[in-house]
């Protein structure tokens, strides 16, 4: 048993799928509930950052295998280094890069939740730009109930759901079910598991089905402007516009409309 167990960690932490455009990364710690280890952090930060330059890649699927899509942190290895301050943000600052770097890419990502997803688990899924879950799956930021508040998750859960229902999330520590996720504006759709697979492809070919570039200018944009006064919201949003303007796919895609057929983009 030990070493079967031994031999499950030396799998490589993040698998890697890509094909017809789409890459999905598939969190792979199936037997500690796919919690996020220093060496799983490293291996996604890399394939976002190698998936960041790959321009045939048109939509990115997040993953994982098992029962829990992630249950936060790696307690043990938190714990072993719970009293060395630097340490600890080192951690921290690892993991909120992998966050950001979801944000920056320049395709949209979308998390495909299977099962739990706790602390920097839900955390993950907040910090993706789309999230489709099993209504069997469960949300929480549970740090509370180990005498950690969880502060660096509370930052993307407070940019997908209301102040106050955040808020009580994060001092108790409660679950919700993935409905109820929905309705609060932590994920997009909440289907059947056996339709997950069906939900998630509907999803990449909405995607696929438009201009590249166009949505290229988009999520780059879309953060952007949410920080900003609304003045300067449009004003920045008016000239991301007209760059947009200037693609040869607007061309194609106002063609098309008028000739009645559907678009083939070159972006």
């Amino acid at each position: 048993m030990i070493e079967h167990e031994h031999r499950r960690e030396q799998d490589p932490p993040v698998l890697v799928d890509a094909r017809d455009g789409v890459a999905t990364l598939s969190l792979n710690r199936p037997q500690q509930l796919n919690a996020m280890s220093e060496a799983m952090l490293d291996a996604l930060q890399r394939e976002l950052d190698r998936l960041a330059g790959d321009c045939s890649v048109r939509c990115i699927v997040l993953a994982a295998h098992g029962r829990a899509f992630s249950a936060g942190h790696d307690l043990g290895e938190m714990r072993r280094r719970q009293r060395d301050y630097e340490s600890c943000r080192t951690l921290f600052a690892s993991c909120s890069r992998v966050m950001q770097s979801i944000r920056a890419l320049p395709v949209p990502v979308i998390a495909r939740v299977q099962g739990l997803a706790t602390a920097a688990g839900c955390q993950l899924v907040g910090s993706c730009d789309l999230a489709i879950a099993a209504q069997s799956a469960r949300f929480a930021v549970s740090g509370i109930n180990v005498g950690l508040f969880c502060s660096t998750p509370s930052v993307a859960l407070s940019r997908n759901v209301a102040t106050k229902r955040a808020f009580d999330l994060l001092v108790t520590g409660r679950f919700i079910d993935a409905p109820t996720a929905c309705a609060w504006g932590l994920i997009n759709e909440s289907v059947p598991p056996d339709e997950l697979d069906a939900a998630i492809d509907r999803k990449v070919c909405e995607i696929r089905a438009k201009s590249p570039a166009a949505i290229r200018h988009g999520k780059a944009m879309f953060y952007r402007q949410l920080a900003m006064p609304l003045p300067e919201a449009y004003e920045f949003a008016g000239e991301v516009m007209a760059r947009n303007m200037l693609e040869d796919d607007v061309a194609e895609g106002i063609d098309a409309f008028l000739e009645r057929r559907t678009p083939v983009w070159t972006s």
